[in-house]
């Protein structure tokens, strides 16, 4: 059964506001995955993930070529991916709004004049059952 951003419940929400680092994969050039530790925000309003970096980073091509992307959390037997089409932004309210909710989870981002940040639509969600039951 697919999943989409809709069917984030309370348990999953919460899981999503806890202090905890995920991977963000996208894909290279020649197919293979690049996964690399990441903080990342859950927006619902929205249904966005965010990502901030900076650009010309690794991921930033990656998502501009292939424009996909998902963010995993895991913390023992409880995890969520979010998955969808991917974006960069470096419209600048668009990238303070990003940094805003990245303090909000984690801390204050050090500042960083190249900081973008990567959009994810939710389309797809997958998890535990404890998350997603």
């Amino acid at each position: 059964m697919s999943r989409t951003a809709a069917d984030i419940g309370p348990a999953a929400l919460e899981f999503l506001t806890e202090r905890h680092l995920g991977t963000l994969t996208t894909l290279r050039a020649d197919g293979t995955p690049h996964s690399v530790a990441v903080g990342f925000t859950w927006d619902p309003e929205a249904g966005l993930a965010r990502v901030i970096t900076f650009d010309g980073s690794q991921k930033v091509r990656n998502v501009e070529r292939g424009g996909y992307a998902a963010v995993t959390n895991v913390d023992g037997p409880r995890w969520l991916t979010l998955e969808g089409p991917a974006r960069v932004s470096r419209e600048p309210e668009r990238v303070h709004e990003a940094e805003q909710r990245y303090a909000q989870r984690y801390r204050q981002p050090k500042p960083n004049p190249r900081r973008v940040v990567i959009e994810i639509s939710v389309s797809r969600v997958l998890g535990s059952a404890s998350l997603l039951g």
